[in-house]
């Protein structure tokens, strides 16, 4: 038998990983992960573009009908999976990973979840798939640089996602290596989402990646096949066409001494790009020494290349029109922290997208590359922010690893209150403390469609928006 493809392998992993071989702190890491997950999800349930996909979904029936988290009626799998994935992402609360290209794994348990519940699979099967994605999305980022060649992180995450829907829907190796080849040949995303005027599409383009791996894996299931070596292919493979050169993948985790990837995933503290989680940590520094932005004359970023890249690079991060923008500008949640002590919500919204003051500090703001921030990238995300103060004086503030980074975790607490944050103002009273419960111990959980029967609102709740 001759070398193994790159889909070969990732095919291979999907369906091999036992969960008896996972390690309990590796179990307890996806169990946390997924709870955060569904946190931001339902806390994410009356976003705009949600809205828009919910609608779309329920046009559609199916004989194979597949859920939505919180209220809706059921729909086909794919679409379920694309409204899923658009809570999840809305809040830009969820997980993130950073790497040669960066993103955020969870995003594919919209995928997971409906797979399992169309599937019946049980809790353990649904750790062990959230394993499968989070290694296949994480490896492949640090395969390749896409982002140089002006290609998007859903790139990668849609592999990520029929890895382990494929796992959950009990293909074999070579149906998922087909449902592999299918999607990277359909599924090459733009870089154009993350910059410029940030759209709704920015919260989308996972989900629709998502969407497009279930759509996949079905054919697979049934036989479709899908064009070979992609990764390989002379002259229209992804290494020519995407990646622009070849790579080679390590071991995974699980094989030999080679660590599970999930374990080096962040959790967001504020509900915002992942590259501005250590700036706000500094800014709220300053806030509570400062006790306000009063006094401040101007303020001077010091971070990665890559930050600035996504988060600082164009004039709309400093006059965001959106809270797509809004939460993807450094300098707009800088200003933010420093005149308000925190993030909230409605900070991406109007009247503070349009406020005068706030705005006026915003252009107050400074970014420019630190190389010794571009030296410990990606293991630190390290920011240096000093203020000017009016009399002349500087202060600065240094974070490197924000709380919720792999270095400097949540505890189990904290990741609940973030949770509970989130869905008590939604579910039923006592709901969330139940639902967390389960998810806690998630490996007993004999069907995991109990996850969506839990996280269901008895109405539509009073607190939904009006687009």
């Amino acid at each position: 038998m001759g070398q193994q493809t790159i889909s070969q392998q990732l095919a291979a992993y999907a369906t091999s990983l036992r969960y008896e071989d996972i390690p309990q702190e590796v179990v307890h890491r996806a169990k946390a992960l997924i709870i955060d997950t569904l946190g931001c999800a339902l806390g994410g349930h009356d976003g705009e573009p949600v809205e828009i996909a919910r609608e779309l979904a329920g046009e559609i029936s199916s004989t194979q009908p597949a859920s939505l988290l919180g209220y809706g009626p059921q729909t086909s799998g794919d679409l379920a999976v694309f409204v899923n994935g658009a809570m999840i992402r809305y809040l830009d609360f969820n997980d993130g990973y950073t790497s040669l290209t960066s993103g955020h794994p969870s995003d594919s348990i919209a995928a997971l979840l409906t797979a399992a519940e169309l599937a019946h699979a049980d809790g353990r099967e649904l750790i062990t798939a959230t394993v499968v994605a989070y290694e296949v999305f994480c490896r492949m980022c640090d395969a390749a640089n896409l982002k140089q060649h002006g290609f998007d992180h859903v790139t990668q995450g849609a592999m990520a996602s029929v890895a382990g829907a494929a796992r959950l829907l009990g293909l074999t190796a070579e149906q998922t290596s087909e449902a592999i080849n299918m999607i990277v040949s359909s599924n090459i995303a733009l870089f154009q989402t993350r910059i410029g005027n940030v759209s709704m599409w920015k919260g989308c383009a996972y989900a629709n990646a998502s969407r497009n791996a279930i759509f996949a894996v079905q054919l697979a299931r049934r036989g479709m096949t899908g064009p070979s070596p992609i990764f390989e292919g002379k002259g229209g493979g992804f290494f020519h066409a995407v990646s622009r050169e070849p790579f080679t993948l390590p071991a995974f985790g699980g094989q030999g001494t080679q660590h599970f990837k999930i374990m080096d995933c962040l959790m967001k503290r504020y509900a915002l790009g992942q590259y501005s989680q250590t700036v706000v940590d500094a800014a709220l520094q300053a806030y509570e020494r400062l006790g306000g932005a009063y006094d401040i004359a101007g303020v001077h970023i010091h971070t990665l290349q890559t930050a600035i890249d996504i988060m600082a690079g164009d004039p709309e991060k400093w006059s965001p029109a959106n809270r797509e923008s809004a939460d993807h500008s450094m300098p707009y949640v800088t200003a933010v922290a420093l005149m308000y002590g925190g993030i909230e919500p409605e900070h991406f919204e109007d009247p503070h997208l349009h406020d005068p003051e706030l705005l006026d500090l915003v252009n107050r703001v400074q970014v420019s590359v630190s190389e010794e921030a571009n030296r410990r990238e990606p293991d630190a995300m390290l920011c240096d922010l000093v203020i000017t103060m009016k009399d002349g004086g500087t202060q600065t503030f240094q974070v490197a690893y924000h709380r919720g980074h792999s270095r400097n975790p949540m505890s189990d607490d904290e990741v609940a209150a973030k949770y509970h944050r989130l869905v008590d103002p939604v579910l039923p009273k006592g709901r969330g403390a139940e639902l967390l419960a389960r998810l806690w111990k998630l490996e007993g959980m004999g069907d995991c469609g109990e996850i969506f029967e839990m996280a269901r609102f008895d109405d539509r709740p009073n607190s939904m928006r009006q687009h």
